[in-house]
């Protein structure tokens, strides 16, 4: 059994002591300032609360980052000396290249970067999970993994690639949910009222979702499916086309994209 300490017991931070509470193969403990928040998660869960995050790093073998990006720095030089060879140090922290949390450790303790996003509430969660610290051992690797596909769906990439992962799957659900904002707007519209608009929406994405995970057809194929010659759904796309909403979208991702790499420059 090993050992997890959670320095954050916010949104993502509880989210996955959730996921793996009650799981045989962890042992989990957690610390934040607001001790009403740390004992209603370690009375709930039954994770062990640390009194601060150096006595966190020095009874954990992996210890997952969950603060504000702002505070890693100072959350990690608090607790360097404890973070020896032997431990694993994982920070979901947009925006904080692996070269500093290195620095900030004292380089000796492994260090994996790792970018949610906020499906992972509810366990499905999308996350990207960067190897490329030398020091990070091939069992170390195996249990970041599986402890994250835990909870969702894991992504082995390049550090290169987060800027672009935050913008698609990071920022991805806010996209998801403008456009559902837009749908349940137009079904008021058409006389809907506000509460069976939203039932119908919901159930309308989700149920599309479970549709392209199933079927082994393309995106366009499914949406050729729903698309008849001369029908309604075609003239709803025309549309759509006319006012260049692909394009948009395209480069709506680009911009996110885009600032994704100045918050790194500017960190």
């Amino acid at each position: 059994m090993c050992k997890v300490g959670f320095i954050g017991a916010g949104n993502m931070g509880g989210a996955i002591v959730k996921g793996l509470a009650g799981r045989p193969e962890y042992e989990l403990f957690a610390f934040d300032p607001d001790k009403a928040k740390l004992d209603a998660l370690a009375t709930e869960y039954k994770v062990g609360a640390a009194a601060s995050v150096f006595e966190l790093a020095q009874v954990c073998d992996y210890i997952v980052i969950c603060v504000k990006p702002g505070q890693v720095e100072t959350v990690i030089k608090n607790m360097a000396n404890a973070l020896t060879g032997g431990k694993c140090l994982i920070s979901i922290a947009a925006g904080v290249p692996l070269k500093k949390l290195k620095k900030w450790s004292g380089k000796d303790c492994p260090a994996v970067r790792v970018m949610p996003n906020t499906p992972a509430l509810v366990g499905e969660g999308l996350f990207a999970l960067c190897f490329e610290d030398d020091a990070v051992t091939a069992e170390q690797k195996a249990f970041v993994s599986a402890m994250f596909g835990a909870l969702g769906e894991t992504f082995d990439l390049p550090e290169k690639h987060f800027d672009a992962f935050t913008a698609v799957a990071g920022s991805g659900p806010a996209y998801v949910y403008y456009f559902m904002e837009a749908l349940t707007e137009a079904a008021l519209l058409l006389g809907f009222d506000r509460e069976t608009a939203t039932r119908v929406v919901k159930g309308l994405v989700s149920g599309s979702a479970a549709l392209a995970h199933a079927s082994p057809k393309h995106l366009s194929e499914l949406r050729e499916m729903v698309t008849s010659p001369a029908g309604t759904t075609v003239a709803a796309l025309l549309h759509l086309d006319r006012q260049a909403v692909r394009a948009s979208v395209m480069e709506a991702v680009q911009k996110a994209y885009h600032r994704s790499v100045e918050v790194v420059k500017d960190e």
